[in-house]
């Protein structure tokens, strides 16, 4: 098993990310059978996509990596690269570009989100990254990728192109594609706003208060949580009583999720109760699960050498685990080479 998942460096790593998507990435690492890998990479190709600015863009990708192993991504276990160090990334997705098919691209959702109504003003990158998604998990043969509901049509994307490719290009018996399955993690919890409970917890949010950043400082956390937005009635004692009241649930998943309980348990030790004595006790779960992720952070962070040096040496196995599939396209599409 080949466990291969992306993402993007953006600043201001806030709890929504840490659990909804790293806290899993840590677990998969962890649950692994002897024999699997885990490549994890940092999506600094694809930001460009849309517009940046290139001093922000190297802070926001150290940063990322530097919140990456501090919550427990084991360099000496996992993979742990940015994709910019390894050009086969960009190189195979221009060989893929010769099968992808328009019609497939103009289906991907994204592309229309983003792009909004000046479509035409869109770059190209941002409508042809689905082939560079394609290509960062078709160069290294992966068995599965993580996906959430958001990426499943693009997870499709890249097995229709490998297909495509095998067919035209390889044979039954010699493909030189693997086919990634979708690999489902566990159910993650879904954050929403401290200030909004319809709206889920952001870093392009204006206010600082509606979202727990992971260097947070424990005042800060405390802080955040006793302004968080209630209401006035105490917490029901099971899940029902929570339908119309966005905010308490919200409040209460992030209790559970931080506790690996249920919402359900937090309700059976705490329905009856006001906020009055649950969100002091919400902040100490949360001061206590960041005050080693901050401090790690904060390490990292002073010493730009070990994180450099941490890329690096992932990118140079991900350079020797992508060479042979990179080979392999090139000869099968009768390319040339040094």
């Amino acid at each position: 098993m080949r466990v291969v998942s992306g993402i993007q460096p953006t600043g201001n790593l806030h709890l929504g990310n840490y659990l909804g998507a790293i806290r899993n990435w840590v677990r998969m690492q962890d649950e692994m059978e002897e024999g699997s890998e885990c490549l994890f990479f940092l999506a600094d190709l694809h930001a460009i996509s849309m517009p940046h600015d290139p001093a922000e863009l190297r802070r926001a990708t150290l940063e990322m990596a530097a919140a990456l192993v501090a919550c427990g991504i084991d360099p000496s276990r996992s993979v742990l690269f940015n994709q910019a160090q390894v050009p086969a990334h960009p190189e195979l997705q221009w060989l893929l570009n010769g099968t992808a098919r328009m019609g497939w691209l103009n289906r991907m959702t994204q592309f229309k989100d983003k792009s909004g109504k000046n479509r035409e003003g869109a770059s190209v990158a941002l409508f042809t990254y689905p082939v560079l998604q394609a290509a960062d998990v078709l160069l290294y043969q992966a068995t599965h990728v993580p996906v959430g509901e958001d990426q499943k049509q693009h997870l499709e994307l890249a097995r229709d192109i490998a297909q495509k490719f095998n067919n035209d290009f390889a044979t039954e018996d010699a493909p030189v594609f693997t086919l990634p399955e979708p690999y489902i993690p566990p159910a993650a919890a879904r954050i929403m706003s401290l200030r909004d409970g319809s709206k889920k917890m952001s870093k392009s949010d204006p206010s600082d208060m509606s979202r727990i950043e992971l260097v947070d400082d424990p005042d800060t956390v405390m802080k955040k949580i006793k302004k968080a937005k209630t209401d006035p009635e105490p917490l029901p004692g099971e899940e029902a009583g929570l339908a119309d009241r966005p905010e308490a649930l919200n409040l209460v998943t992030i209790y559970a999720a931080l506790t690996d309980g249920s919402v359900e348990s937090v309700l059976r030790d705490f329905g009856g109760q006001g906020f009055g004595a649950f969100k002091p006790a919400l902040g100490e779960v949360l001061v206590e699960t960041l005050r080693p992720i901050s401090s790690r952070f904060a390490e990292l962070l002073d010493d730009r050498e070990s994180l450099d040096a941490i890329l690096a040496r992932g990118a140079a196995k991900a350079r020797e685990m992508g060479g042979p599939t990179l080979d392999a396209t090139y000869k099968a599409l009768g390319l040339v080479r040094g």
